[in-house]
């Protein structure tokens, strides 16, 4: 090898060196500009939800008419009836025999034609969320939010609690209104409930969220 040789063999080895530490450098600089980037459209996402959550939890009663579309495709509808915190109604249309009742404590499905019903504690399934006295999103409840120019959507779920259940709630973008819900369970299967012709503001009766115990076998401990 000659000294010329040599001399060009060091100056390639250096511009590749040069080279190899610009790239480093411009992709180390990037970086952060990306996860920043991210951090605030995160952030930004959370406060639209948390403004979205905040409005829809000072509606503190509100009643309308539902379409719920089952996983198999199945359509029902009927009457709902919210009260918060905890409580729900849900009064199905002839034919189906079903009742739902939230009563802050439990949720009971209920089977008027063959009187009977199940039992589950609402702090065990999603609809706690939809029910809760304020919905708070800063506790990594948030799965994902979408803003569209006619729907904000916000999924919500805990695995600590629900396991792979989640809520994915749908909202005006303007009023703030809930418009949909979806509760997808452990399985992967969808039901979504679409509310109408709804009412805010209303007086309920405590009959109307008050579960049968007294029917229901095992439940003496919740009995009045």
């Amino acid at each position: 090898m000659t000294n010329s040789d040599s001399f060009l063999d060091r100056i390639l080895l250096t511009r590749r060196h040069m080279l190899g530490a610009m790239a480093v450098a411009a992709a180390s600089t990037a970086l952060p500009v990306n996860l920043f980037a991210q951090a605030a459209a995160a952030a930004s996402n959370n406060a639209t939800a948390q403004a979205i959550a905040d409005h829809f939890s000072s509606v503190a009663t509100m009643q309308g008419e539902f379409v719920q579309f089952g996983p198999r495709g199945e359509q029902t509808g009927g009457k709902f009836f919210i009260q918060r915190p905890g409580k729900l109604r849900f009064n199905y249309d002839d034919p189906s025999p079903i009742r739902v009742i939230a009563d802050g404590k439990n949720v009971a499905i209920g089977n008027m034609k063959l009187k009977t019903w199940d039992l589950y504690p609402l702090s065990k399934t999603p609809l706690s969320l939809l029910l809760a006295q304020r919905i708070d999103l800063s506790a990594g409840s948030v799965k994902s939010v979408k803003e569209e120019s006619d729907l904000t959507t916000i999924a919500l779920g805990n695995s600590t609690v629900f396991g792979n259940s989640t809520i994915t709630m749908m909202f005006d973008p303007k009023t703030y209104d809930l418009r949909q819900w979806t509760i997808t369970d452990n399985q992967g299967k969808d039901t979504s409930v679409m509310v109408f012709n709804v009412k805010t503001g209303v007086q309920f009766d405590d009959k109307v969220f008050k579960v049968p115990y007294e029917v229901i076998p095992g439940t003496a401990a919740y009995r009045d």
